[in-house]
């Protein structure tokens, strides 16, 4: 019986829903105030998806004809300039947290588990969401907040995660992952966690074969009860995920 101790948490999609109405939004802004015509409605942010990073999003972009060529350096000051809209959104209250996260949340917190976070998206955007939706204290409550380019390559490969765990002298096999994604799962795979997936309107048709359980989000107990899409543990029903199905999926 490998007991609970850590949970690391996605933010783009799982903490909060971001991607189609903060930083999709955050990039036009920015391509608009930089004069390039280029727009990512929402269908095309969605293809972009599948590609890890912002800065990467746009070189892909670019390597099949969406935006005209640039350089590095104006890729970076363009991600600069839409991570600066994106806080702005971010401070207007406009992306609120997903149903649940604050409840589990706080509940791990309470009962002494160790919380982390690890995520592809940049410290000042991660900075900017703790602040204005959960709150300054969850800086101290944190463990690690391991974000951005601290690691050489991104999701789907395991180095976002396997830092946290180095970071936070915790294993894998005590260690719970939560995340969105197809790239996130196999992430959190690859470092040998176990994964629970709250999916959203841009991923609900990904590939998550293997990943332990699969929901339509976390959920509140006075809510309706959430969509399992997928349970590789025989849970009881599942009416809002709750640390005790974390704990038997570690268990199992």
């Amino acid at each position: 019986m490998a007991k609970l101790k850590c949970i690391l948490w996605d933010v783009d999609g799982t903490l909060a829903d971001t991607e189609r109405d903060g930083h999709r939004a955050a990039f036009n802004m920015a391509f608009e105030e930089a004069g390039l015509e280029r727009r990512w409605d929402v269908s095309t942010y969605g293809a972009l998806l599948a590609v890890t990073g912002g800065k990467e999003r746009m070189r892909f972009d670019i390597d099949r004809g969406g935006m005209p060529d640039m350089p590095y350096e104006t890729i970076a000051a363009l991600h600069a300039r839409k991570t600066i809209h994106y806080q702005s959104l971010i401070a207007e209250g406009r992306i609120p947290l997903r149903s649940g996260v604050r409840r589990l949340l706080e509940e791990a917190f309470a009962q002494g588990i160790t919380l982390g976070i690890s995520t592809t998206t940049t410290p000042t955007a991660l900075d900017a969401l703790i602040e204005h939706s959960l709150g300054r204290e969850w800086f101290e409550r944190f463990a690690v907040l391991a974000a951005g380019d601290i690691v050489p390559a991104k999701k789907p490969a395991p180095d976002i995660y396997l830092y946290a765990l180095e970071q936070m002298g915790v294993s894998p096999e005590h260690t719970l992952a939560l995340e969105d994604s197809s790239n996130g799962w196999r992430s959190a795979h690859a470092a040998g966690l176990k994964c629970v997936v709250t999916v959203n309107g841009y991923t609900s048709g990904h590939d998550f074969t293997g990943a332990d359980l699969v929901v339509s989000e976390l959920g509140e107990s006075d809510g309706k009860a959430v969509e399992v899409l997928q349970d590789l543990h025989g849970l009881s029903a599942i009416h809002h995920v709750e640390l005790a199905h974390l704990q038997a999926i570690l268990d199992d």
